[in-house]
């Protein structure tokens, strides 16, 4: 007589929390923890500027012409308390390259937030009711990408020109407004494309036929929908925008000296040619700049691979 064989239950370990999951996910991403450091360090160096131009006892416009500049007036490249070595007037190039890292995130994240506000609005308004308004509001983009950027922001620049050569406006909040002006119109056409595609969707029309009014549809059931594809697009412009701020400082129509920003470091060292006898005067803020759309390029790529479906058609 054969005995029964009996089989003993196997474990099954519980499946891990959505939390955890995503955690695990995140740090199996190479690319996702390069971009997400690189962003981050950029970030802290933004918010430590006043805390390391303290301890150092250096602000970003301060001049120490005796500690920094030799015999023959040319500055040094480093030491006497100073990591970069200083510009030709004897300001720190460290303190001053983080104070640029808060200049270009200060322009770059409201200007690509007041672009995705306007955008947004403009592509729902666009995509949903279609016909005359969207013709409208289509004609209103193409006519806002016809205008060119640097002309544009050369006759802004002029006309907040004041008596004595003062500005009317804060040049901050002119660059934020250019940029915005000229950024808006990439998210209009994203989202009025999605739009158009979902509102023949099933959940779209049973909200029509139930009664909602446009704007509850419009909210409710479309917004949500293509909200995560406007935020990974925001992280796509958001590099763009602060390169545009450092090309309009560079060019002298973005901040002013002595203000600390990126560009107008890096005009200032090759008009002052200071940058042969002091590489980093040019090299810090290059590399700066280059750190942070390298830093969010990556991040928003890969965040647009994971998260939007459209990337993978």
């Amino acid at each position: 007589m054969t005995g029964l064989l009996v089989r003993s239950p196997i474990a099954v370990d519980p499946p891990a929390p959505p939390a955890r999951r995503g955690l695990r996910t995140y740090f199996a991403d190479p690319g996702l923890l390069a971009g997400s450091a690189l962003v981050a360090a950029v970030v802290l160096a933004a918010i430590s500027a006043p805390v390391v131009a303290a301890v150092v006892g250096h602000g970003p416009n301060d001049q120490f012409p005796d500690e920094t500049l030799d015999a023959s007036g040319l500055p040094i490249t480093g030491g006497n308390g100073f990591l970069f070595g200083a510009d030709g007037s004897g300001r720190d190039v460290f303190v001053r390259t983080l104070y640029g890292a808060r200049i270009s995130l200060a322009i770059g994240i409201p200007a690509t937030t007041i672009a995705m506000l306007v955008g947004v609005t403009v592509g729902l308004i666009g995509g949903y009711f279609g016909g005359r308004v969207d013709a409208a509001l289509s004609e209103l983009t193409n006519v806002a990408l016809a205008f060119p950027f640097l002309v544009t922001a050369l006759s802004v620049v002029t006309l907040n020109r004041g008596t004595a050569g003062t500005t009317l406006v804060d040049p901050i909040f002119v660059v934020i407004g250019i940029i915005a002006l000229f950024s808006w119109t990439y998210f209009a056409r994203l989202v009025r494309n999605s739009v158009i595609e979902l509102k023949s969707k099933p959940f779209v029309l049973a909200a029509i036929g139930a009664g909602s009014t446009p704007v509850r549809v419009l909210l409710r059931e479309i917004l949500p929908n293509i909200a995560p594809t406007v935020i990974i697009y925001w992280a796509v412009q958001l590099p763009t925008n602060i390169v545009a701020e450092a090309s309009l400082s560079y060019l002298g129509v973005g901040i002013k000296a002595p203000t600390p920003s990126w560009g107008t470091m890096i005009a200032n060292a090759q008009d002052s040619a200071l940058y042969q006898t002091q590489p980093l005067m040019l090299i810090a803020p290059a590399g700066a700049l280059f750190v942070t759309v390298l830093g969010f390029n990556i991040l928003s790529t890969r965040l647009r691979s994971r998260f939007d479906p459209s990337s993978a058609r």
